[in-house]
């Protein structure tokens, strides 16, 4: 394969005291336009998604080690989309391959609606 064959699907999570964490997925296959298009019209408000209903790591833990001791009243469920850009070459040596990019393209086109209870920030109330 060559680096044409990868993308990385960029994301973050932001708590509401506005820290953030950053994660990247390391995709086989390149995403178009009309990919993205598809992706930002499942996600909640266009960019907003659960981590854990893609199975895709989840990011709030970072923060618990700097911030704070465990989740706190500033986390929340969503995780947020950033973008999606061609491989590089420190990419392909940094980042393990973690998935396929048009599958991760049809499981968050077949999202009907995002589940918050598989979140472990969810609280019920």
């Amino acid at each position: 394969m060559t680096l044409q064959d990868y993308s990385v699907f960029e994301y973050l999570y932001r708590d509401a005291s506005n820290y953030k964490s950053w994660g990247e997925l390391l995709l086989v296959g390149q995403l178009g336009e009309k990919d993205l298009a598809r992706i930002r019209h499942r996600f909640e408000g266009g960019m907003y998604f659960i981590a854990e209903q893609l199975r895709v790591p989840t990011l709030y833990e970072q923060l618990w080690g700097c911030c704070d001791d465990g989740p706190s009243d500033d986390d929340h469920v969503w995780h947020e989309f950033h973008a999606v850009r061609p491989a590089t070459d420190a990419d392909r040596l940094l980042l393990p391959v973690w998935g396929d990019a048009r599958a991760l393209v049809g499981a968050i086109w077949n999202v009907e609606r995002w589940n918050e209870a598989l979140s472990r920030n969810w609280v019920a109330w």
